[in-house]
């Protein structure tokens, strides 16, 4: 997910997208731990764009704050 993608969404959106990256990062670290993981790499994808959404919401919190 690039973060131009992200910059589009509604506030809700972001929320909701956040919501599903930290259930698939929670399901990627389980098979992980079992070892039924086979793309490795996907995790720090998920971590980053949680990273990137966090962002995103905090700049339009502080956004709102100052209209």
């Amino acid at each position: 997910m690039k973060a131009t993608e992200i910059k589009e969404m509604t506030v809700d959106e972001m929320n909701t997208k956040l919501v599903s990256l930290k259930e698939e990062l929670f399901n990627l670290r389980f098979q992980l731990a079992v070892g039924q993981l086979e793309n490795t790499a996907r995790v720090k994808a998920v971590k980053k764009d949680i990273a990137r959404l966090k962002t995103c919401l905090r700049a339009a919190e502080l956004a709102q704050s100052v209209k």
